[in-house]
């Protein structure tokens, strides 16, 4: 039997998420990084007896659609995956339900699945510092009790409905400021191919998917989004995404 740890990590936190809790199956994990080698996903031929966990953060309750694309050039033989929905303090809505689809779709088998709270990506203020020791402690748990039932063949009920929530993006697209270099990492490493490599101080703003990942990579911190539009967006979201939301397993 293969593991696989799978994750879609702009920022960093989905792949804490996916780590701790690949950490806590007590395999040895293969990871692949669907940012740093999206192509690796395709090249894996995914058998019944392999075991993957696949990570990925929730945008407005959906999964990224960079993350469905990719999937649907994939082809399991009912290989068994743990599903994982990373948010930012405020709640996942139908991710793991789409999750489920799209790795269905595909021909996985999912047994089990969880939310988990990161640090919001756009939003640092909302579930600062998380996954922290607490987090740590319950995804372990988590990832033993899975174990513990791995030879189910059961998928569990996933919150969410059909159809989905509507997602139409946020206004927040980082752009380049006065100390970009052209060094391009940003360009090579967009997830969404927003940022054109011939000039990585442009943004296109219809494919930008506001991950966050060209600002996360950024050696010279020269990419950010407009601070009055963050500022009004903060204020709406305190609301919903204040106070410490937990951590869930589904079985």
């Amino acid at each position: 039997m293969r593991f696989y740890n799978i994750f879609f990590s702009p920022t960093g936190g989905t792949k804490k998420v996916a780590d701790i809790v690949a950490k806590g199956t007590k395999l040895e994990a293969e990871k692949i990084d669907l940012i740093k080698e999206p192509d690796k996903l395709m090249k894996v031929k995914f058998e019944k007896k392999d075991l993957c966990l696949v990570a990925v953060p929730s945008y407005g309750g959906r999964i990224p659609s960079v993350v469905t694309d990719m999937f649907r050039k994939v082809k399991a033989d009912g290989t068994k995956a743990i599903l994982v929905a990373v948010f930012g303090n405020r709640m996942i809505d139908d991710t793991l339900l789409e999750l489920q689809d799209v790795l269905e779709a595909s021909g996985f088998v999912c047994i089990a699945g969880m939310e988990a709270v990161a640090e919001h990506s756009l939003m640092h203020q909302f579930g600062t510092g998380r996954p922290d020791q607490q987090d740590e402690k319950e995804l372990l748990e988590f990832a033993a009790k899975i174990m513990q039932n791995s030879e189910a063949q059961r998928t569990p009920a996933f919150p969410g409905n059909r159809p989905y929530r509507e997602y139409g993006g946020v206004p927040l697209k980082p752009v380049a400021n006065g100390t970009c270099t052209s060094c391009g990492l940003c360009a090579k490493e967009c997830p969404a191919g927003a940022i054109p490599l011939n000039n990585p101080k442009l943004t296109d703003k219809d494919k930008c998917i506001s991950c966050m990942h060209c600002v996360a990579v950024c050696p010279k911190k020269a990419r950010n989004c407009s601070k009055f539009i963050s500022f009004i967006a903060g204020k709406k979201m305190k609301k919903v995404c204040s106070g410490r939301k937990e951590n869930k397993l589904y079985l």
